[in-house]
């Protein structure tokens, strides 16, 4: 029973983790990535779907994306897809291939960024620090009800701090990796 427990805190706390590391991926650099246009969702025929599903999108260089459409009649719903999205991207079409330059972020733009990676950052580790709530409270319910000893308690609750302390500071180590990403000109 302890032992589930415990497992079950430390899945949970891994997923926070990886929704971290998935939104901090979104928050673009400098630099171009494929993963950048992954929630850009273009009207395919009536439906919207993701853009990678109509068309292969590819790195032209470190700051440029390709994006060519399986189907020529979809370059121009890509290309408004790509420009009405929330990334602030400017696409130009070269024949049957979208260019997606990167435009360079300025100091203040990289600040505002590395507020917005803090703010990812903590509402992380209140999700973690939440499970570790949600696990000592289960501990006390299995303490109350005479289902585990106080000691087994005890140290069941050291067992989680200790995950809880891993995860706070992975997330701490993702943040400083985003940062200096961030600020790198």
């Amino acid at each position: 029973m302890l032992a589930e427990l415990k497992k079950n805190s430390e899945q949970r706390m891994q997923k926070t983790l990886e929704t971290l590391k998935n939104d901090l991926s979104k928050i673009r650099t400098g630099r171009a990535h494929i993963g950048l246009l992954d929630h850009v969702q273009v009207d395919y025929y009536g439906s919207m779907v993701p853009v990678n599903q109509v068309a292969n999108v590819t790195l032209g260089d470190a700051r440029t994306i390709n994006v060519q459409p399986y189907e020529k009649s979809m370059i121009s719903a890509v290309e408004k897809a790509i420009r009405d999205g929330d990334l602030g991207l400017n696409p130009a079409t070269n024949g049957d291939v979208i260019r997606v330059p990167m435009p360079m972020l300025t100091e203040e733009r990289r600040r505002d960024l590395t507020k917005v990676v803090r703010g990812e950052g903590e509402n992380a580790k209140v999700a973690v620090r939440n499970i570790r709530r949600d696990s000592n409270d289960a501990l006390k319910k299995l303490l109350k009800d005479k289902e585990i000893s106080e000691d087994d308690e005890r140290r069941s609750q050291d067992e989680i701090q200790k995950l809880t302390d891993k995860y706070v500071a992975e997330i701490d180590k993702m943040l400083q990796l985003k940062e200096a990403d961030l600020m790198a000109v």
